[in-house]
């Protein structure tokens, strides 16, 4: 068998979000074990969603946080989001720019180098935004420190929250199984709440196992929490990309 040889991946993944790099795996011979430890889920209020969205001509700048704050901002809006000269959109990476382009939305703003709030907020563009007013499209309980900065800049800063993560209530007796017959190579984790209900959702008997393997994740931060959690072997990706993961997956290993 070549490239992975038959490893063991274990896709954290939410379910809807997880074919593709399920694929990937496949195709350089791994075996995807599809473990999601995040479930998206859309907030309750969509009153508040379409009331924001109707109201999208008091505001210079709407940035979207990720492909969910996209798709689940149309869910709650009937499938459509206003086209008007303002405001601007910005996207926090290229997958939820693709995610507005799908839509039929023009981007203004996608950051040049890096996928988080601190790559957005070194853009030209966000530099001078003094008496602006700025919306972002997230999920519930989502960082801080883009709202932070911008309103440092003197921006006024609203947020809508369109979607909320919640934890599955999914059996772990697959995963603590493979575990214990070492059938599991290498974990993919995307956030730090996936790493964290992985960590509860295996039981606490497992966690010596669990991480002593590598895990592959998509930023330095979520690297730094991971070693804090006690994992011994952290891959960064270069962004959060499926292509990039199984770029990441394989070098960490087969070495090429």
């Amino acid at each position: 068998m070549s490239g992975l040889g038959g490893a063991g991946v274990l896709v954290t993944r939410p379910a809807h979000q997880a074919e593709v790099l399920c694929r990937l795996i496949a195709e350089q011979g791994g075996t995807a074990i599809r473990f999601p430890t995040l479930a998206i889920e859309a907030t309750a209020d969509t009153a508040a969603v379409q009331t924001a969205l109707a109201n999208l001509g008091n505001f210079q700048w709407l940035i979207f946080i990720s492909a969910n704050a996209v798709n689940f901002a149309l869910k709650a809006n009937g499938g459509k989001i206003p086209k008007l000269i303002a405001p601007r959109l910005a996207a926090i990476g290229q997958s939820t720019a693709q995610a507005l382009a799908n839509a039929g939305l023009g981007v203004d703003l996608v950051p040049a180098q890096g996928f988080n709030s601190e790559a957005l907020l070194a853009e030209p563009l966000l530099q001078q935004v003094g008496g602006q007013r700025i919306l972002i499209v997230r999920g519930e309980g989502g960082r801080e420190e883009l709202a932070a900065q911008l309103r440092h800049r003197g921006a006024e800063v609203s947020y809508i929250d369109v979607y909320k993560r919640v934890m599955p209530d999914n059996n772990a007796s697959e995963v603590q199984a493979l575990l214990t017959q070492q059938r599991l190579q290498a974990i993919t984790i995307t956030s730090g709440e996936a790493l964290q209900n992985l960590l509860m959702m295996v039981a606490p008997a497992y966690h010596p196992l669990l991480t002593a393997i590598p895990v592959i994740v998509v930023s330095g931060r979520l690297a730094q929490m991971a070693n804090n959690l006690g994992f011994k072997h952290v891959v960064v990706a270069e962004q959060p990309a499926d292509s990039a993961m199984i770029k990441a997956v394989t070098m960490c290993l087969t070495g090429k």
